[in-house]
């Protein structure tokens, strides 16, 4: 589209009409000014009264001086503020006009920034029935009802797995970040750096990493805070040493309190070039509940085009090497819009993958971030078109529906190809608790280690405030001791009064 004008819009709704003008062409500008000069290739001009129950948008959609359309749409108030409703008219009508003037459909309506099994939990803490939360999903933000329904599943389910959902923010998770990998993916941008680069030594890393163990546990234990959930992530924190790894988790379990009842302890194993048979004897030992073996694509010839250094072959025999050794409960990522894929390469994934049937599997789309390779060079990269992209995802959740998976999570990405989402899926009772708490934030995630991002929600209030540690490991060698007295003060703040309160937590 270029340059699109758009005339009569408040200053405070301008970013929100952008992000909605960018969900069908990520490089057009949107310009504000309210002139009568023409300024872009397009315009729309907008007009918003209100009744007493109702807010009306007008709208006149012009390129030059032709007109291309015309809407108006009114919003019922229902109780909601009014400068919601009006803000919601507005971009309803934006997205309308542009989606009969792209003939591109936007299956999540107006939302962008929004996770949206949150916002369908906030609707049913305010007491909505599922047929109001529903309505107004489609209503007020213009869901496709297939999303709906999506939504619908996943919060039944999260609430199955989690029945105490809504009181866990008295608890906390913790997650503890090893920053290397074998090698850097074209589409990464998590903290990953070659475990024989010079980035600092693994030793004196994890020298840092128990000590910031140490007083985060030693804090927990003091104050009577639970913990729900470990998970090691990163980079691949398989990639150390089955000995480093093997006093990572004796210090786990000599620091943190009582992690014999936490609920889930995962350790993602995604790179199956990690994986030995001396690792998962110590994944064994200290009791892991859920490892990861992550192909992304059963396709070697994808596997080589974004930087991965194992085979096919590889991921089946790590994967059967893991199964047989007791680690039963094991996670897949599979990524839609691959560089080279297509339908056809999509399904012969999901061919192998029921072959193997892991317990649970998170369906991605491919998302350019901004720091990634794949970013960076994005001619080398041929992507499937946006109508492709559709059309893999649909295959993904009719694929699932057969094979007796349950969608659990889900979260969107800016940039995400075809504005689509990312579902986590489940065989009934296999589901990740630790997936549940990140996406929802319904408590505390204490980040450790490199590049670890602690997300603080207040017990009370809940506020959502982030901190994080260092990305590049030498820079965390050289600071964890600061980063971590920040992060019990922040502790000290958040549950100072838990103790105290726990009993009367307000209603959130």
């Amino acid at each position: 589209m270029n340059v699109i004008q758009l005339i009569g819009v408040e200053d405070k709704f301008q970013r929100a009409c952008e992000r909605v003008v960018q969900l069908f062409d990520d490089e057009s500008k949107v310009l504000f000014e309210s002139g009568s000069d023409f300024l872009g290739d397009l315009s729309i001009s907008f007009k918003t009264s209100q009744s007493d129950h109702a807010i009306y948008t007008e709208a006149v959609f012009k390129e030059n001086d032709k007109v291309l359309g015309k809407k108006t749409v009114k919003l019922e108030r229902n109780g909601h503020p009014l400068k919601k409703v009006e803000k919601q008219t507005i971009l309803y009508t934006l997205l309308s006009l542009l989606e009969e003037y792209t003939q591109m459909e936007q299956p999540w309506g107006v939302l962008t920034g929004v996770r949206p099994t949150k916002l369908y939990h906030s609707m049913r803490k305010e007491g909505k029935s599922k047929k109001e939360i529903h309505k107004e999903l489609n209503e007020l933000y213009l869901l496709r009802p297939e999303k709906i329904d999506l939504l619908g599943k996943i919060v039944d389910r999260q609430l199955a797995v989690v029945p105490d959902l809504d009181e866990v923010r008295k608890e906390v998770s913790i997650y503890i970040g090893i920053p290397f990998c074998p090698t850097m993916c074209a589409y990464c941008t998590f903290p990953a750096y070659a475990i024989n680069g010079k980035n600092g030594s693994v030793a004196e890393f994890l020298t840092g990493l128990h000590y910031e163990m140490e007083q985060t546990g030693n804090w927990l234990k003091e104050n009577n805070v639970k913990v729900t959930t470990i998970y090691f992530g990163g980079g691949t924190p398989t990639s150390i040493t089955a000995s480093e790894m093997d006093a990572l988790y004796q210090k786990m379990y000599d620091v943190f309190p009582n992690v014999d009842q936490v609920r889930e302890l995962t350790v993602e194993a995604g790179r199956p070039d990690t994986i030995t048979q001396d690792k998962i004897d110590v994944l064994n030992k200290w009791k892991v509940d859920r490892i990861s073996v992550n192909p992304q694509s059963f396709t070697n010839e994808t596997l080589k085009a974004i930087g991965r250094h194992h085979t096919v072959e590889e991921t089946i025999d790590k994967y059967h090497l893991a199964y047989k050794n007791g680690l039963t409960n094991i996670n897949m990522d599979l990524i839609i819009g691959l560089p080279g894929e297509g339908m056809e390469e999509f399904a012969h994934t999901l061919a192998v993958t029921k072959e193997l049937r892991p317990t649970s599997l998170t369906v991605h789309t491919l998302s350019y971030k901004r720091a990634s390779q794949m970013t960076k060079y994005k001619e080398k990269y041929k992507v499937a078109t946006r109508n492709e992209i559709h059309d893999m995802m649909t295959l993904a959740g009719d694929w699932m529906n057969k094979e007796g998976y349950v969608p659990y999570y889900l979260y969107r990405q800016k940039n995400i190809l075809g504005n689509l989402e990312n579902v986590g899926y489940a065989i009934p009772d296999q589901e990740s608790i630790y997936n549940i708490m990140i996406m929802e934030e319904v408590q505390t995630i204490i980040g450790l280690g490199c590049g670890a991002a602690s997300k603080w929600i207040d017990p009370m209030t809940g506020k959502i405030d982030r901190f994080a540690n260092p990305k590049e490991p030498q820079a965390y060698i050289n600071s964890y001791q600061t980063y971590t007295e920040k992060k019990i003060g922040a502790l000290e703040k958040l549950f100072g009064n838990i103790n105290e309160n726990k009993n009367s937590l307000p209603s959130l």
